[in-house]
């Protein structure tokens, strides 16, 4: 559509830039620098009643709080007690749990067993059982490392306890987890995909391999299909084909829940660069014990047996192994959380919660209560011990990818509060993404007053965004906010996460506050 020339006066091209803006035709970043930031709590409200009330998002949900850290303020509120979707917003529920309950500096610990000791020739007459507990760690991929040095601890605590030789199996035991391998209300398309990985007590490199694929020769050709990590199990069936050049890639990877046949389609032009894509690992703990047994061959460890794996509801191997070799630590909660919240990772949040919950358990806890549900009991008993608006956080998981967690901006904003005075909050705020800088918010805000500013938790789901944190505004002053929105689907060019990104510069550019020098990214 064209517009007629115009002649404005300065108010009317302000009006006139606003509507641009929100009729998605002219850049956000044009908008602002033509309107001057907010100067009061009241312009401030006024601008993000008019950003929420935009038709765009007619039949969409807001729940959204903004509240001054120094004052306790509440800046703006819009349905703050709704209770929506948080998608990934969860995971700032789970790392509280965890900061409060274990601290920062708590490990998680693998104890490496034996069956019988070992004897004076080095060697295990019975089985070596790794008795997992949900250390996340087994994970050279993350750190760019050699895929068998994720074994190089448990190698090196066979070394220190002198076992040259197993006469029995290997044994990855992740019984003391008591769940089902995925969590509560996941959907059934969720299982197929890296981020609905199993969840086990002994992991391997998140549950889920790479593959690696390449056009063909010719065209018609099967494209090249390699995985990167060794021992999973898997078997791939290849039906992609190389189509001519300057085409479009397109793969899909699909393996149906317990089976381990991997079917891979799709399309690879001709001379196009490799494709990265990936496929989870049924009974990840038989992958890890079976990569265990090459890992010990290749130190010079010999192992008689095979490879075992067991999990809940199966009979723990750990009664029947009293022999303790030595441990294995993870790295620090404090770590674990940065983790957690950085890239919000699933499987990773899922262990702390599930693990969270195995401290609650008790010897009198029925063997039929899950690891999860005794997590979000614990969950519910730390909402209600610090008042955090308990009634409002309903969640059946930890993650944040079951579509049945409830929550408000409200109950978001009493936990952000709490846990900027907490004796943790410099672990828990440093664990946020920054905009601009790293994590999901290392390509958002660019270039704008929230780059280095920002620091929040991201979540998205098919209809839920979320954004959550903290902010410094332009007048020096420390901010909490809290933005769900569910049921808005974005028309091109924009999208839900730049929708709540527009409003977190808001916050950062006003200039409503106590006024004192903002450093350039104050909370890089």
């Amino acid at each position: 559509m064209d517009f007629p020339a115009l002649v404005l006066s300065p108010f009317r091209l302000v009006a006139f830039a606003l509507l641009l803006a929100s009729a998605g035709r002219l850049p956000a970043q044009t908008a602002r620098a033509t309107v001057e930031p907010p100067t009061t709590v009241e312009a401030l409200r006024t601008r993000l009643e008019t950003r929420l009330n935009d038709p765009r998002f007619e039949g969409a949900l807001w729940s959204a709080k903004v509240v001054s850290l120094r004052t306790g303020e509440v800046w703006f509120e819009r349905e703050a007690g709704r209770l929506m979707s948080p998608a990934s917003n969860s995971k700032l529920y789970t790392c509280a749990l965890a900061l409060d309950r274990l601290g920062s500096e708590a490990r998680l610990e693998t104890r490496v067993l034996g069956t019988v000791a070992v004897d004076a020739a080095g060697e295990l007459q019975g089985d070596l059982v790794i008795d997992g507990r949900g250390d996340p760690g087994w994970n050279p991929r993350r750190t760019h490392q050699d895929f068998w040095q994720a074994f190089e601890p448990v190698v090196a605590v066979l070394r220190t306890a002198g076992v040259r030789r197993v006469m029995g199996d290997v044994v990855a035991d992740a019984t003391w987890f008591r769940m089902r391998p995925h969590g509560a209300g996941w959907t059934a398309d969720d299982l197929n995909d890296y981020y609905g990985a199993e969840v086990s007590a002994v992991t391997l490199e998140e549950n889920y391999v790479d593959l690696r694929v390449t056009p063909g020769k010719a065209v018609g050709d099967a494209a090249g299909l390699e995985v990167l990590q060794p021992q999973s199990g898997l078997r791939f069936v290849n039906h992609t084909r190389t189509t001519p050049a300057g085409g479009k890639a397109n793969l899909v990877v699909l393996r149906l829940p317990g089976e381990t046949q991997v079917d891979v389609w799709g399309e690879m032009p001709l001379g196009a660069k490799e494709e990265l894509t990936e496929a989870t690992v049924p009974r990840p703990a038989q992958w890890y014990a079976a990569s265990l047994v090459e890992a010990l061959r290749r130190a010079g460890i010999r192992v008689e047996g095979g490879a075992r794996s067991l999990r809940w509801p199966e009979p723990s191997a750990v009664a029947r192994a009293p022999v303790l070799l030595g441990t294995v630590a993870s790295a620090p909660v404090r770590d674990l959380v940065t983790v957690i919240m950085k890239v919000s990772q699933n499987l990773r949040t899922d262990l702390l919660f599930a693990y969270l919950g195995e401290q609650r358990r008790g010897p009198d806890t029925p063997a039929w209560r899950t690891s999860e549900e005794l997590a979000v009991e614990e969950l519910e008993a730390f909402l209600q011990e610090k008042d955090l608006r308990p009634g409002d956080v309903r969640f059946e998981e930890g993650s944040g990818l079951s579509r049945n967690n409830l929550t408000s901006a409200a109950a978001v904003m009493s936990l952000l509060q709490f846990m900027a005075k907490h004796r943790e909050a410099e672990a828990f705020r440093a664990a946020l993404p920054i905009a601009g800088i790293d994590g999901t918010l290392r390509k958002r805000m660019k270039g704008t007053p929230a780059e280095g500013n920002v620091r929040a938790k991201t979540g998205t789901l098919r209809w839920a965004q979320s954004l959550s944190g903290y902010v410094t505004t332009a007048a020096g002053e420390p901010l909490a906010f809290s933005f769900l929105l569910n049921r808005y689907r974005a028309v091109h060019p924009r999208t839900g996460g730049g929708e709540l990104d527009e409003v977190a510069v808001m916050l950062a550019e006003c200039r409503v506050g106590e006024t004192r020098p903002v450093a350039a990214h104050p909370l890089r």
